[in-house]
């Protein structure tokens, strides 16, 4: 589950999960749902990615940034996340998508920010995104 939070220029959201990969990949979505929001994204692309970090914070930065990298690199717009796996600061996941050029954006995201970022555990897990548009 994820929702999006007031900010004066840029996109703000919160992404929580039972689990890391459930969190991170609601994350992932929120990201999907800034750059196309309501588009429902065809799953004709199939994609492994893996990134790494030296704590969650990066891990999660550098797992959203990786969405950014494809689409502008191979044109390549995130439609779901099908698997997630994050042990040891290694993140691998296969995701699905399409052509970017198939689809209208809502939001042209430039990056994303450590601005108010974080990721905690409590009941759950739960983290904050602050993303550059």
């Amino acid at each position: 589950m994820y929702k999006f939070l007031p900010h004066t220029a840029d996109v703000k959201f919160r992404a929580r999960g039972k689990t890391i990969e459930l969190m991170f990949s609601e994350a992932a979505m929120a990201l999907k749902q800034a750059i196309a929001e309501g588009i429902k994204v065809q799953s004709r692309i199939r994609k492994n990615i893996s990134v790494e970090g030296k704590d969650n914070l990066s891990l999660l930065y550098n797992f959203l940034e990786e969405f950014l990298f494809l689409l502008d690199a191979e044109n390549f717009l995130l439609g779901n996340i099908e698997s997630i796996k994050i042990k040891d600061g290694k993140l691998t996941a296969r995701i699905s998508g399409d052509s970017a050029s198939n689809y209208k954006f809502t939001n042209d995201v430039k990056a994303v920010t450590y601005n108010d970022m974080f990721v905690k555990k409590n009941k759950e897990w739960v983290c904050q995104v602050v993303l550059d548009v």
